[in-house]
């Protein structure tokens, strides 16, 4: 049963695998040029998990440590996530005793495979969408390894590959714009993102810009709710 599963959530998964992979290989040559080898790479990819938190902690590690500025950051950039789960709670509901990983493997890529693929009929929901987190969580953990020990034995200029988040987040930007026929989140954040910048620099923009986008999509829940459903029946 578990292995019809695993079969399963695979070629789902595929996508993905070639995204984290790059973009794994990314941070962990990163962190390794910042000092910090293999096991580094390894522990991080396990415990946190975080694609874009992971490059942020990489300047928290190699920058003077403050403990608030970084809790409040993490939060930040994180809150997603609290929406991520809340909308999961049936779903999980019959995960048992993998419920906890489920809840901790919650990335954006793995979300959206949740929400848009079904299990077959024939296999058991729980494992399906237990292996397509695991699946996930192992080609993010493998992407950094190999950029960790290639790091270490071969020298690379780093210069630009910093960028790459900034390029998958355009990319996801792009896509959800044209997926969706409700622009108002994305207006929301790219004009308190721009107007954040404009007032707080970019040294402290992010903190403000997030707690701006979280305070005014709140506030508009029920309109962007509402609107969405229309939408849903439309089609």
């Amino acid at each position: 049963m578990k292995l019809r599963a695993l079969k399963s959530a695979f070629p789902h998964t595929t996508p993905v695998m070639t995204g984290y992979i790059f973009m794994g290989t990314a941070f962990g040559i990163l962190l390794s040029s910042k000092g910090y080898g293999l096991w580094w790479a390894i522990f991080m990819s396990i415990t946190i998990y975080a694609g874009s938190m992971q490059f942020v902690a990489i300047e928290i590690l190699s920058s003077p440590f403050n403990l608030i500025a970084a809790v409040i950051l993490t939060l930040t950039v994180n809150a997603r996530h609290l929406f991520y789960g809340l909308s999961m709670l049936t779903k999980f509901r019959d995960m048992d005793k993998l419920r906890p990983y489920m809840i901790f493997s919650l990335t954006d890529e793995t979300y959206s495979l949740l929400c848009s693929t079904p299990p077959p009929k024939d296999i058991d929901q729980k494992w399906f969408y237990f292996f397509i987190a695991i699946l996930n969580h192992s080609y993010w953990v493998i992407g950094s390894a190999i950029g960790a020990a290639s790091s270490s034995i071969l020298k690379f200029n780093t210069k630009g590959i910093d960028f790459v988040m900034t390029a998958l987040f355009i990319v996801i930007f792009i896509e959800q714009w044209e997926s969706s026929k409700n622009h108002i989140s994305s207006l929301v954040g790219v004009i308190v993102t721009l107007l954040c910048l404009i007032l707080f620099g970019s040294q402290h923009f992010i903190i403000f810009s997030m707690l701006g986008i979280f305070i005014i999509l709140t506030s508009l829940r029920k309109t962007m709710e509402g609107s969405a459903e229309n939408d849903f029946n439309h089609n």
